[in-house]
């Protein structure tokens, strides 16, 4: 990915490192048992599953609610991304979730095809904020539970890397 990007334009750079983000984060779930993707391993209760669910609730918020401005009872699913989000049913299994997840990836990229960098909205906390400014968030958010992921991979099965 990076080496095909290197030279491209910003936009292009900014949604091949999110993509590259999103296929981690499914990637992190695959190979997994249910059993094995529930593992609470760390004091938060962090689970590999559970963070694939958050990162859908936050593509849902930042793409659906906040770019887009779509209320969140149109929105399907959880689309917060707090607390709430890295809650998983006991009836929701890995094949589930990764298919919400891509989902909601699938509804971001629809949302910002037609959409500049500058294109800004407003956010409940105060301020605009533009597309440029989300797509770093989201990478940034992307790279944070990625890393997690990781490590809880590697506790689970010893599986290190992308």
């Amino acid at each position: 990915m990076e080496d095909l990007v290197r030279t491209a334009g910003e936009r292009e750079i900014l949604e091949a490192f999110l993509e590259s983000h999103r296929e981690v984060t499914a990637d992190k779930l695959r190979g997994l048992s249910e059993a094995d993707a529930r593992r609470r391993l760390v004091p938060s209760g962090t689970t590999p599953i559970g963070l694939v669910k958050h990162l859908t609730g936050v593509e849902r918020n930042w793409f659906q609610h906040i770019l887009a401005g779509r209320p969140r009872a149109e929105i399907s699913g959880e689309s917060y991304g707090g607390p709430d989000s890295w809650q998983v049913s006991d009836t929701e299994t890995i094949p589930g979730v990764i298919a919400a997840f891509e989902e909601a990836c699938a509804e971001s990229r629809r949302i910002t095809a037609a959409l500049p960098l500058d294109h800004q909205v407003p956010h409940p906390a105060g301020g605009d904020v533009s597309l440029r400014w989300i797509y770093t968030h989201l990478i940034r958010e992307h790279a944070r539970h990625n890393g997690h992921a990781d490590i809880l991979r590697e506790q689970i099965d010893g599986a290190t890397g992308a």
